[in-house]
């Protein structure tokens, strides 16, 4: 059994198949609590403490997948060309928009991580929080950040912004699709994006092009907050 979970096949087809589980649960519960990647956390965390199963042999796998994730990141470059006339027409507010995101996310959660007297290390970790994977981890490690606590952060929130936004875009109302989906890309990076997608075409293109906006402004006043 040993030789099995060494390889990486088993870590990818894991993968694959807790996250297959999370959607079809998903689809026959219709429940927006039951987000496809945290069903999916859950599984694999659960299979690996029943059965042992260290998590650097299922990491073999998982690094892998990492791999996909800059590539997919940069492929929703296509939806946002799509949309480009829109993005020519509001380029002003979308620009505003995503700044003003950005600067919130990261300004609470630097005068929080003071609040509770967190050390630099794990203000550095977690002040990345709402850009996606590639681009955070990277922040976080130039900035003497921890890794893991980074990505589980932006995991976190990725999950509650594509759980909690189509509810928040409703009780406030938002009916301009750029307006939402802006908003969603800005707090909730790629796992919000992907709820976006749903919920329209242009939701999921505005939502794609806040990654970026946002990644981009992120790193520039995280060297900021850090110094």
């Amino acid at each position: 059994m040993n030789e099995l979970w060494a390889s990486p096949f088993f870590g990818i087809a894991l993968s694959i198949l807790a996250f297959w589980l999370g959607v079809k649960l998903q689809a026959k519960l219709k429940s927006a609590l039951l987000n496809p990647l945290l069903t999916a956390i859950l599984l694999i965390v659960g299979i690996l403490s029943v059965f042992d199963i260290p998590y650097e042999s299922y990491n073999a796998g998982g690094t892998v997948i990492n791999m996909f994730l800059a590539p997919a990141t940069a492929c929703l470059a296509v939806s946002i060309y799509s949309k480009i006339q829109i993005l020519k027409e509001n380029w002003l507010p979308i620009a505003v928009g995503c700044t003003a995101g950005s600067i919130t996310s990261m300004g609470s959660v630097y005068l929080l991580c003071r609040l509770f007297r967190l050390d630099e290390a794990m203000t550095a970790s977690l002040i990345p929080k709402s850009i996606t994977t590639p681009i955070a981890v990277e922040v976080s490690a130039s900035h003497g950040g921890i890794v893991p606590v980074t990505v589980i952060a932006v995991i976190f929130t990725g999950i509650l912004g594509s759980i909690f936004a189509p509810l928040l875009i409703k009780l406030f109302r938002v009916t301009d699709p750029v307006a939402a989906g802006l908003s969603i890309g800005a707090c909730s990076h790629a796992v919000g994006t992907s709820k976006a997608i749903q919920l329209g075409e242009t939701e999921g293109a505005m939502s794609g092009l806040a990654i970026g906006i946002c990644g981009i402004i992120t790193v520039i006043v995280s060297m900021i907050l850090t110094y």
